[in-house]
C-alpha cells in the first residue's frame, strides 16, 4: 500500500485527491483520511440484479447539521441508531494502477459506529459516497468535515480499461 509520502506527491503532482479541508491533518502514515459532506437517509426500497438492467438505487433525504450556537462555522449531524448514507468532500481521481479499500478510523469504533463501502476500482474518478452504520443504541453526533474513513492505496498491475460503472463523474 502507498506510504504518506506517495500519496501526497500523487496528490500534488497528479491530483488523486481535491476538495480536501485539511491536506496535513488527513495525510495518515498509511492513507487518507476521509471527511464528511452530506449524511443522508434512505427513503424508500432499493433493487439488484444480475445485469443491472432492473437496478434501482433507493432514494435519500437529506439530514441538515444543527449549529449549537449561531456564531459557529460547523454544525451536528444527531443520528439515531440506523444506516445511513454519507458523501465526501474529497473528489477521487484514481490511477489506473491503483486500487482503494476504505476502512472506518478507529474513533468512529470506539463510538460504537462503523462504516461500509466497495473497493474503489482503479480509474474512478468522482466522489465518494458509502454507508456508515450507527450501531450505538445512544446515537452519536457527528460535526461537518468530520473525519470518518481512512482510504488506503493500494498499486496494481495497471489495468487496461478503468472503471466504467454509472457513479463517477
Amino acid at each position: 500500500m502507498l506510504n504518506r509520502g506517495e500519496i501526497k506527491k500523487l496528490i500534488e503532482q497528479e491530483g488523486l485527491v481535491e476538495n480536501y479541508p485539511h491536506l496535513e491533518t488527513q495525510l495518515q502514515p498509511n492513507g487518507f483520511d476521509i471527511t464528511v459532506d452530506e449524511i443522508h437517509r434512505f427513503t424508500e426500497t432499493g433493487r439488484l440484479d444480475f445485469s443491472n438492467s432492473e437496478r434501482k438505487i433507493p432514494k435519500t433525504h437529506g439530514i441538515e447539521p444543527e449549529k449549537e450556537n449561531k456564531e459557529d462555522k460547523y454544525g451536528w449531524w444527531k443520528l439515531e441508531e440506523g444506516t445511513y448514507k454519507v458523501k465526501t468532500n474529497e473528489r477521487f481521481n484514481m490511477p489506473r494502477d491503483v486500487a482503494g479499500i476504505v476502512f472506518p478510523r478507529s474513533s468512529l469504533l470506539r463510538m460504537g459506529c462503523t462504516t461500509e463501502t466497495g473497493v474503489w476500482d482503479a480509474g474512478f474518478v468522482g466522489k465518494a459516497e458509502f454507508l456508515l452504520m450507527v450501531k450505538n443504541k445512544d446515537g452519536v453526533e457527528i460535526k461537518e468535515n468530520a473525519r470518518i474513513a481512512q482510504l488506503l492505496f493500494v498499486p496494481i498491475n495497471e489495468v487496461e480499461e478503468g472503471y466504467r460503472g454509472v457513479y463517477g463523474e
